[in-house]
């Protein structure tokens, strides 16, 4: 039978002397013992839940201690089995005591009846804590089942997962690009695809079900990003069109046939856009605002045209000025000519202070999931270099990122686990100085989760709080559309 212990303590001499259960070293080694998943040598937000693991290391049995470097072990786990499952309290405790510093996990492992202690473990805690929650679709990661879906949020201290919209609920359809305007859920929304599809938007206490293609606009609403004001999103309009490779390692491709975009005014209903960044010329995609609002980033490719050979299609990054008093364009630029270096750029995301851009990098297009060389780097936006984030990548795919509120934390999704299923990550970033820290996997309270769990997580964006009112946006599904009217004189 599996016998578990949790022994807490203030001190190791303490405990060898007054403990019988404790286990002192019989031996020591200057090995590090091998943990999944692999957290250590990771920097943790002040709030995250225990990051439970498995001890990779043979034994008879295990324990580890956990404190802050310098001080005495503040508790134990001891158990006969590899299984690190780590008290809530405990390691809230834990978090609070060493806000700022070094931790570490302290592996002992009875190995041919003597206990052997591993080298320290040693991991940072951060001062600066994580947005509370994780928001995120989940479905299955190949293209055959789309019947099952929904749009969920993770209470990142601790482990409890709440749906936000299930498509169980609306006949099945299609959820999919829901946003937040700067990390709240005060403003948001997200597409339904089908029989009712539309586009639902929270703004200033009120739900509504809109479609925010006016007459003349030739494709549908896709990506978006919400102006810092929270009165416009603007939105990328996309003919998308998927393919299937008869051989090689990709079996799936995804390619925009056609790209522009426009600019939604949510309390007017309106919509407008420019020539500059409307047309058959280039194919523009994925907006993003700068925090003030002044400039909408973007990627660009040439206009795309038949029999065009799809690992042809190159994205830039570019940028537009915009006036919100007039609601006005500049001239678009390239930030980033990327395709010169016969690379490709997606997922543009500025930082919350301005200074940083984070993209997303691949030999070609912009579906980057589908592309195991995708890579995340960064771009000082003062000084134009770019950085590839060598510590927080991986030899899979790393993909799709958002930044916490306070710009010291990024998450992202990869498929270095098994390259199928995208998983979420999380990096602490230094603001002031654009340095990263090594990733870590979002913790679950089962270790092996990951292994045995069979849905993909999409889009993962950090919010402040939690969405409370998931069912109203499931009410008004059914509902009728508002239409939108192009707005005049741009």
């Amino acid at each position: 039978m599996r016998i578990r212990h949790f022994f807490y303590i203030i001190g190791i001499l303490f405990l060898a002397s007054g403990c019988n259960n404790y286990h002192p070293a019989d031996k020591e080694s200057d090995i590090l013992p091998s943990i999944f998943p692999d957290y250590s040598a990771v920097t943790f937000p002040v709030n995250i839940a225990p990051p439970n693991f498995i001890i990779q290391e043979k034994g008879e049995a295990y324990q580890t201690e956990f404190g802050t470097e310098g001080e005495p072990t503040l508790f134990i786990v001891q158990d006969d089995e590899p299984t690190v499952t780590i008290p809530e309290k405990k390691w809230k405790e834990l978090l609070a005591q060493a806000a700022g510093k070094d931790i570490f996990f302290r592996i002992s492992i009875l190995q041919d009846k003597e206990w052997v202690r591993y080298a320290d473990i040693k991991n940072n805690i951060s001062s600066y804590p994580i947005d509370g929650f994780l928001s995120y679709r989940l479905l299955y990661p190949g293209y055959e089942l789309w019947n099952e879906m929904g749009v969920y949020q993770r209470d990142l201290s601790s482990y409890k997962e709440t749906p936000i919209v299930e498509n169980r609920n609306f006949n099945k359809q299609c959820v999919n690009c829901h946003t937040f305007n700067g990390q709240s859920p005060d403003d948001m929304m997200m597409h339904i695809r089908g029989a009712q599809g539309g586009t639902l938007i929270q703004h200033n206490g009120k739900l509504e079900k809109v479609n925010p293609k006016a007459e003349g606009f030739k494709y549908g609403p896709t990506y978006s990003a919400w102006h810092p004001s929270g009165k416009y999103i603007a939105f990328a309009t996309n003919e998308i069109q998927q393919f299937f490779h008869s051989s090689g390692t990709k079996a799936i491709e995804v390619s925009d046939l056609g790209a522009d975009l426009m600019i939604y005014d949510v309390e007017n209903h309106c919509s407008f856009t420019d020539s500059l960044v409307y047309g058959d010329t280039y194919m523009e995609t994925f907006p993003t605002w700068a925090p003030d609002g002044k400039h909408l980033y973007f990627t660009r490719a040439q206009g795309y045209q038949k029999g065009m050979a799809l690992d042809s299609i190159r994205y830039d990054l570019c940028r537009i000025s915009f006036d919100a008093s007039t609601e006005k364009m500049g001239a678009p630029e390239i930030v980033l000519q990327a395709s010169a270096q016969n690379k490709s750029i997606s997922f543009s995301c500025v930082s919350p202070n301005g200074k940083y851009l984070m993209f997303t990098l691949s030999d070609y297009g912009n579906f980057s999931i589908w592309h195991p060389e995708s890579d995340l780097y960064i771009l000082d936006l003062s000084t134009g270099e770019t950085r590839d984030l060598e510590n927080v990548n991986s030899n899979d795919v790393d993909s799709y990122h958002t930044w916490s509120s306070n710009g010291h934390w990024f998450v992202f999704s990869s498929k270095r686990m098994d390259g199928l299923w995208a998983r979420p990550y999380i990096a602490s970033f230094n603001p002031e100085t654009g340095e990263t820290e090594k990733a870590f996997l979002l913790p679950q309270k089962d270790p092996m989760f990951y292994d045995n769990y069979t849905y993909t997580y999409n889009r993962p964006e950090l919010i402040k709080k939690p969405v409370t009112n998931g069912k109203e946006f499931e009410k008004i599904i059914p509902q009728a559309a508002i239409l939108s009217t192009p707005k005049k004189n741009h």
